[in-house]
């Protein structure tokens, strides 16, 4: 039967539903449901096929937005999964946790007024459900080279970078520091936005096509970085960031005081019964909680300490709400769950004797735009606050800290730690030793999850060039 062409204005969007607040907070599990096949169908039906599709411009790895969506209403859901793994290692996680209001679906044509067509939630669909049902990544052409690639990270960088390896007939193994893969995807995110087995479930996929993981391993440490270069064809960097931006501000040490990235980390260890001592838990059970930061990481601790039985939790961020860095589905399901926000608002000291007992704050306006493009808080003097706090998150984001053995290895860093690497050229993402390519947060600064997938996959295929495979 011919689609019909008003189907976009028949059938309203539907997001699968949204478990209630007071159930979603007494745990850690994933809030949203799924949708069924009629429902996905239904949903995919609403795209009008634009003749410039701006959703798949707008991604950052250009997914075949339109076309997976047609096969999906036609029930070809095989075909479907087929097509997103050609631009995506990881869809099922980037349909959970990709800020689609900035990305696909903000840029979708039906966005102003009518309702963005869900490609999230369908990106999400077409993978768990085809798994479900017995996908998996066809093979059968793939020619072994006999080449191997030493990968350290298994982020999502390092993971992008295995799949489209495996894909071009090359072996690798995976090692990281953390006792699961996953990176940031495990430790980083709350389960409540990625639940874990997702991230397993990509682990068996790529293990089934010949990935090899080895972990509790630091390269540097456990294992010198020198025999990777030995032992391999070619090393893949996928390290990310993990050095907290610091506020510089009086009272960054009291005691109370947390960084958003232990704090994630110590509560996902818990969830997954990990030995504690590596990453210990921090509760924040009965405590009143300021949360500095307006990014996905701010928006990620807020949620956790909701959960964790925080009496109250306040966001204060230094812009306004327009301006928040962060996915405004996060933003939104923060306030449905009883954060309050205080936009405008910038610390300046934090207060406390032998323990965190407040937040001195001030207000700000925006004025002129920086380097960057966005407009810069200004404070505004004489409106200093005084917030009270049993224990304050430090959310500021992470920049990069390159270890010291680089430079052992010739592998060149800019000023700011980024890893120095080819942009163009025959081999992407090459570094300053031939042998060794680079891509994710260490490369462009801490960013997006799918932004991190792309530098892997660009990277991967430098690789193959170099090997002539």
């Amino acid at each position: 039967m011919a689609k019909h062409p008003l189907q976009f204005l028949e059938v309203p969007r539907r997001d699968p539903e949204k478990e209630p607040v007071e159930e979603r907070i007494k745990h850690f599990g994933e809030i949203y449901g799924s949708y069924d096949g009629a429902s996905a169908a239904a949903q995919a039906g609403r795209c009008i096929a634009c003749g410039n599709p701006y959703c798949e411009w707008k991604c950052p790895v250009h997914n075949y937005i339109p076309n997976w969506l047609a096969l999906i209403e036609e029930g070809r859901l095989f075909e479907a999964a087929d097509l997103s793994h050609q631009t995506n290692s990881l869809p099922e996680i980037c349909g959970r946790i990709c800020p689609q209001d900035r990305l696909c679906e903000g840029a979708c044509t039906l966005s102003d007024g009518i309702g963005a067509v869900s490609i999230g939630n369908i990106e999400r669909y077409i993978t768990d459900e085809a798994v479900k049902q017995g996908w998996r990544p066809d093979m059968s052409n793939v020619k072994a080279s006999g080449k191997c690639v030493g990968i350290v990270g298994a982020g999502p960088a390092g993971l992008a970078a295995a799949d489209v390896l495996a894909l071009n007939g090359i072996g690798s193994v995976v090692y990281d520091a953390y006792p699961e893969i996953g990176g940031l995807l495990t430790y980083g995110i709350p389960p409540f936005k990625l639940e874990k087995h997702i991230v397993n479930q990509r682990r068996e996929i790529l293990e089934g096509m010949g990935v090899k993981f080895i972990l509790d391993t630091r390269i540097g440490e456990d294992k010198p970085f020198g025999e990777l270069l030995d032992e391999y064809d070619a090393v893949f960097l996928g390290m990310g960031t993990y050095q907290y931006v610091q506020g510089g501000f009086p009272g960054e040490d009291l005691p109370g005081v947390h960084d958003s990235l232990p704090y994630l980390v110590g509560n996902v260890y818990r969830e997954l019964g990990h030995d504690e001592s590596a990453a210990p838990y921090i509760d924040l059970e009965g405590k009143s909680v300021v949360i500095l930061g307006g990014g996905d990481t701010g928006m990620d601790c807020v949620r956790t300490a909701v959960r964790q039985g925080a009496t109250s939790v306040t966001c204060a961020y230094r812009r306004d709400e327009k301006n928040m860095p962060g996915s405004r589905r996060e933003v939104a399901n923060a306030r449905e769950e009883g954060v309050r926000f205080l936009f405008n608002r910038q610390p300046i000291e934090l207060l406390g004797d032998d323990h965190v007992s407040g937040v001195k704050l001030v207000e700000t306006k925006l004025g002129a735009a920086g380097a960057d493009g966005r407009r810069r808080p200004e404070p505004i003097p004489g409106t200093e606050e005084m917030l009270p706090a049993d224990a304050v998150v430090i959310a500021f984001g992470f920049r990069p800290n390159p270890p010291d053995w680089f430079h052992d290895f010739q592998v060149e860093t800019l000023q700011s730690g980024r890893v120095r690497v080819a942009a163009l050229g025959a081999y992407p993402f090459q570094t300053t030793n031939p042998k060794v390519f680079a891509g994710g947060d260490m490369v462009r600064g801490s960013d997006l999850v799918v932004t991190a997938v792309h530098e892997g996959r660009e990277a991967a295929k430098g690789i193959a060039r170099y090997l002539e495979v």
